[in-house]
Parts: structure tokens; C-alpha cells; sequence
């Protein structure tokens, strides 16, 4: 191996390791997550469905399980590496269909094909933070009722299709840096108290990510968890996925 690239290999394995110790150390006090076994609860399929968040960068072109490619450079691809390394008699497949930019009327128009045909047996979805920063833009003009309407259809649709299907709704989130202004509020809090109460019309589990970037904040500054107050840097995604995993215990 040449010389460059094992020093980039280097810097790459010190980073993760660095990741990882800083999301168990910002969770120092709580217990340790307690995983199920995957193979016994029945779970094989899990996919991961949202925006930009979730995506990170992605090749769509690949969609594959158990891609790393597919998988993107972020807290799903955390989470799938974890899962599938503690779980290897469960032969898990786990999919990754966030594409950036989406809100929620963008899912309901791809929600055949990305979610229903691939018949998950754990459905995590994290939409909400385009719903709004769009609309400052100028470019959507949906109100937080219309967001809550519509995912609420989103999960009777996927329900009805799916009715053995387990669901997990992922807490919408910002950081106050970066592109995250007072603009933003109250209306985004808005919308992520409309997504709370749509896990808790349906019973459905819900990550709770604005309270965990809360705590984290305490501990480092914002930016150092999501430059632009929006997208994790790799400490926020190595973070996203511990409270992933620990909230839905796999």
C-alpha cells in the first residue's frame, strides 16, 4: 500500500475511533444499550428513510443491502454496521432510501417503490427539516398542519400495506448555527412537536434527536456537532446512531 494511502487509512480509523469515543462519553452516565436479538423478534428487512440527513451521499446507484455504498456516510450506515456486527446470525438486510432535499409529500410520491415494495420489517423514518427550511427559501409553502397531515397518511398508508411492519419515527432536529436562524422559530419546533404526536397517535417508537443534540450541546459547542446547524458532522451521525440503536433496541 502506498504511503498516502496509509496515512489516509490512518486518519480515517483515528477519526471513528475518536467518533465513537466521544458519542459513549457524552452518554457516560447512562447504562449501556441493551440489544434484542434481531433473529428472534423476526426482524431481517430495515430500512432507513428521509431526507438529506439520512442520505449522506448515498450512490443511488447502488441500492443493494448491506452496501456500504448504498448505505451513505452517515448515522444509517452507523447504525447498519453495528447491527449487522452484533447480529450475524439474524442475516439482517438493511436499506438506505433517504434522498436529499425530500419532504414529506416527496416520500408519499416515491412511497411504493422505496419503502412498500421492499416490505421492511422496521421502518425508520426522519423527515420534517426540509418541510420548513424550503419553505424560508421560498420554494414550498406547506404549513405544519399540512406537514402533520400528511405524514400521518404517510404511516395509515403504510399500515394498511404493511400491517406487521414495526415503525419507528425519528425526532426532526437543528442546532442553532450555521443556516439555523431565529427565523426558524417557533414554527420548527411546531412541525417537531407534529411529528412527536404522530408516533404517539399510532403508538409508534420515536428517536428522540432534539433532546439528545440538547444534552450534547452542553458538553461542545453546536457547530461541532452539525457545521450548518442541520447535517451532522461525524461525531452528530456517530451520536444519531448510538440513540438509534439504544431507543429502538437493536
Amino acid at each position: 500500500m502506498p504511503a498516502i494511502n496509509r496515512r489516509l487509512a490512518l486518519k480515517q480509523s483515528l477519526a471513528l475511533s475518536a467518533a465513537a469515543a466521544l458519542s459513549q462519553n457524552a452518554y457516560a452516565a447512562e447504562p449501556a444499550a441493551q440489544h434484542r436479538d434481531a433473529k428472534a423478534d423476526g426482524v431481517e428487512v430495515i430500512l432507513f428513510q428521509g431526507d438529506s440527513i439520512t442520505d449522506a451521499h448515498r450512490d443511488r446507484k447502488r441500492g443493494a443491502a448491506n452496501d456500504p455504498s448504498a448505505l451513505g456516510r452517515g448515522y444509517a450506515m452507523l447504525a447498519a454496521a453495528g447491527m449487522l456486527a452484533d447480529h450475524p446470525s439474524a442475516e439482517l438486510k438493511i436499506y438506505n432510501r433517504g434522498i436529499s432535499g425530500n419532504k414529506v409529500p416527496d416520500l408519499d410520491a416515491r412511497w411504493q417503490q422505496d419503502t412498500i415494495d421492499l416490505k421492511p420489517d422496521v421502518l425508520s423514518i426522519l423527515i420534517g427539516v426540509n418541510d420548513l427550511w424550503h419553505k424560508l427559501g421560498g420554494r414550498y409553502d406547506g404549513t405544519v398542519e399540512s406537514y402533520e397531515t400528511g405524514f400521518s397518511e404517510l404511516i395509515e398508508r403504510t399500515q394498511k400495506a404493511l400491517p406487521e411492519t414495526r415503525i419507528v419515527i425519528c425526532e426532526p432536529f437543528v442546532l442553532r448555527t450555521g443556516a439555523v436562524t431565529d427565523e426558524w422559530f417557533p414554527e420548527f419546533d411546531q412541525r417537531r412537536q407534529a411529528a412527536v404526536r404522530v408516533a404517539e397517535q399510532f403508538d409508534l417508537t420515536l428517536v428522540p434527536f432534539q433532546q439528545m443534540f440538547d444534552a450534547a450541546v452542553k458538553q461542545q459547542k453546536p457547530a461541532y456537532w452539525a457545521g450548518d446547524g442541520v447535517h451532522p458532522s461525524l461525531a452528530g451521525h456517530a451520536l444519531m446512531a448510538q440513540t438509534w440503536r439504544k431507543t429502538v433496541g437493536l
